[in-house]
């Protein structure tokens, strides 16, 4: 009894001068152990270890003195769920792998900004080396601007009950809520572009100030106009460049220094498309020969060197092609008129002459400065009826005077068709999605439309003139805008060679380690004949590296090509553009293909970037499209297709390309993800990807162009236990 008594004596002693303020905060809990321990050996005990709980290393990395702590530099990346990476990348930085932080060790930086972190490594639960840090500094901002719904609250300020303005993110991972101190005009529920203070308090209570008001922000209109600010994509001329444009489409066709191209040319593009820069001719030559012409529009003629219409085309990269609109590189003067190759009427164009070997392959390349007269102005969808033999009558009187130039071409696209899948070149384009709008501009249905053989023919030809241009330019050394595809990424690889082994796929092994585009084509078709090409078609996309525009020649993986560029689409892309900019300067005009290395360079990253931005807009805005389908059919079922798999739930996919989520919480029971075999299983169900399933549509995200289904469980459960699959 007499040693508990001296031990609770001791312990009080240390407890009175903790709250007297004798010990310091940081030190309470070293100090604690430590008089825990005299207290126990006081009393009488002997010497004792203190224990405690066991929790993977946290109390070690959050206690005591930061000795251990080493820096870095990197981008910091914060999830949905509040955490964040940082990857070093400064100076010095002697960790390759990302640094984790929790929410609370995060401050006030966000996605974007550059940060200074103190991490640990240390040992998880297994064993595994983990790491953890904290924000130190900010050292540069990411984000100055961020796009949200501006609500109001009434709050207590000073004793009296208030009315404040903030701004709730449409990025879920932007985990604050500016406070807007004049709404100077905008209402509450309105979408607004806010431009952040990020010197005037952290993270919870930033102020920021209104520098655009899009309306009612559950409207098609204002989300629409948020999503184009957002991805920089101006619709706008400047009165300049407008100027600029009318003056060179009054310019007369002259003939001198041109060949007038005598041979029948015509045109093949959508039914609603208005820049057509693209015509061809087919020929044969004796001894099984072909001859391809495709006629490219001059638009470098308008567009001349350092001129306001070129810093354009530097400017937006390429046009931009959305469900309604079209935002053209140029103005429509050129892009609609002057440029665009409409019949019975001469336009300047590039002509690359190729002659073909019988087997399709290159065996010669002609470029010419030309004049060309379209016969035709064809639409893929009467092409196909024409060649499917299905066409009306009004159809076929339209395309006589240019059908024997049809028949010579599609049998010339079954040649070079073959020869592109014996290389082992890969479908990177799938079906295309078609929104149908109504009078007030809203979704009245949204369906597949299958690409036929006019679209595949055109594809064919046009690939087999980019390769051509490629090879002569590369072979001069004179410079161009290549368009580059790299191997696929070894971690993406692997990743992807584990999902498609779960499906009961193979990938080839080869001896060497290095993959070959025959391998991925295989493995499509293997994935077609098992009703699985869609899920594998997206899971291969997201594993390869992303194709870019390059001054240098790296060969083409998907297309399975050592050279390539684009050269058959200078009114809607800067690349192609610049590659007619050097050919005309060099080829014709004698100058120094040294002299363009530096253009083709600036010219590829600006290429590069209007892509980017582009993908990233035309994305969106279909997401918001669909977004606003299904919010008009909240509660209706359809059958779907699981098209992933993840921790936090189910992607599906309705057959009109509709897709949304069937998050984790709604299934039934205590769900667990494996994922060795990329299977939900909730109580008695198995979702596996390419299950055929039926979903309820239970949320549409307009804001953020995301949808939420239900699963609709089948009366017998027990029919999903093997994972029911799609036909």
């Amino acid at each position: 009894m007499k040693k508990k008594k001296d031990l609770s004596q001791n312990m009080k002693k240390f407890s009175s001068r903790a709250k007297a303020g004798k010990i310091g905060r940081r030190d309470r809990n070293s100090a604690a152990k430590a008089a825990l321990q005299r207290a126990v050996a006081e009393a009488g005990y002997g010497a004792a270890k203190v224990r405690v709980r066991h929790d993977g290393g946290r109390s070690a990395r959050q206690g005591g003195a930061r000795r251990d702590e080493e820096r870095a530099v990197g981008l910091l990346s914060v999830s949905s769920g509040g955490f964040g990476f940082v990857r070093p990348d400064g100076p010095g930085a002697r960790l390759s792998r990302e640094i984790f932080l929790p929410p609370s060790a995060i401050g006030a930086a966000m996605s974007g900004d550059t940060v200074e972190v103190a991490y640990r490594v240390f040992r998880g639960y297994a064993g595994e080396e983990r790491t953890e840090g904290r924000v130190l500094r900010i050292l540069s901002y990411g984000k100055e601007e961020i796009y949200g719904t501006l609500v109001s609250e009434r709050v207590k300020y000073r004793g009296a009950k208030q009315e404040r303005f903030f701004v709730i993110p449409d990025d879920p991972a932007l985990h604050l809520r500016p406070y807007v101190r004049d709404p100077d005009g905008a209402r509450e529920g309105d979408k607004v572009r806010v431009a952040l203070l990020r010197e005037k308090g952290g993270a919870r209570y930033m102020e920021c100030e209104i520098r655009e008001d899009y309306g009612p922000a559950f409207t098609k209109e204002a989300n629409y106009r948020a999503i184009l600010d957002e991805c920089a994509i101006p619709t706008e001329f400047t009165s300049e460049q407008i100027a600029a444009a009318d003056a060179a489409a009054k310019e007369p066709i002259r003939e001198a220094g041109r060949v007038l191209r005598r041979e029948t040319v015509m045109t093949i593009d959508g039914a609603g498309a208005k820049d057509l820069d693209d015509a061809i001719s087919v020929e044969r030559l004796p001894g099984g020969r072909w001859k391809l012409g495709v006629h490219i529009a001059d638009v470098s003629h308008y567009v001349k060197e350092k001129s306001p219409l070129e810093r354009l085309a530097m400017q937006r990269g390429n046009s931009v092609y959305f469900t309604d609109k079209v935002v053209p590189m140029l103005p429509e003067s050129l892009s609609n008129g002057a440029c665009s190759l409409n019949p019975g009427e001469q336009k300047y164009t590039l002509s690359a002459m190729i002659t073909l070997t019988p087997d399709g392959e290159i065996a010669k390349l002609s470029l010419e400065p030309s004049i060309i007269v379209s016969r035709v102005r064809g639409v893929y969808g009467e092409v196909n009826e024409l060649l499917g033999g299905c066409a009306e009558p009004a159809v076929k009187e339209k395309y006589k005077p240019v059908l024997p130039l049809l028949l010579r071409a599609e049998e010339l696209y079954r040649v070079l068709k073959k020869k592109s899948e014996a290389r082992g070149a890969l479908e990177m384009e799938g079906d295309d999605v078609e929104i149908a709008l109504g009078e007030d501009g809203l979704p009245t249905d949204i369906r597949r439309v299958e690409r036929g053989t006019a679209e595949r023919m055109i594809e064919q030809f046009m690939l087999c003139a980019n390769e051509a241009v490629a090879a002569f330019l590369h072979a001069r050394q004179i410079p161009c805008v290549y368009r580059v595809h790299a191997d696929p990424p070894e971690d993406k690889r692997e990743d992807f060679c584990r999902y498609v082994g779960n499906l009961g796929l193979h990938m080839p092994r080869r001896e060497d380690g290095e993959v070959r585009p025959e391998d991925y084509a295989k493995l499509l078709a293997d994935a077609e004949e098992r009703g699985l090409l869609r899920q594998v078609g997206y899971a291969m996309l997201r594993s390869m590296a992303k194709a870019v525009y390059s001054d240098l020649c790296e060969g083409h993986f998907g297309l399975a090509l050592e050279d390539y560029c684009h050269f058959t689409s200078p009114i809607r892309r800067l690349s192609d553009l610049a590659t007619h900019r050097v050919i005309h300067k060099v080829l014709w005009e004698g100058k120094k293909p040294e002299a363009y290395a530096s253009f083709v360079r600036r010219a590829a990253a600006a290429a590069t970037e209007g892509e980017q931005r582009a993908v990233t807009a035309e994305r969106r805005i279909d997401a918001l499209y669909k977004a606003l389908y299904l919010s008009e059919r909240i509660g209706k079922e359809y059958p779907a297709v699981v098209s992933s798999v993840t921790p936090f739930g189910a992607f599906c996919e309705l057959e009109n390309g509709c897709e949304g989520l069937i998050p984790l919480s709604s299934l039934p029971g205590a769900p667990v993800y494996d994922e060795a075999t990329s299977t939900l299983r909730a109580y008695r169900l198995q979702l596996h990807v390419g299950d055929g399933i039926v979903i309820r549509v239970a949320e549409a995200d307009i804001l953020r162009g995301k949808v939420r289904f239900d699963l609709v469980l089948p009366a017998d459960a027990k029919s999903f236990r093997q994972g029911k699959r799609a036909e």
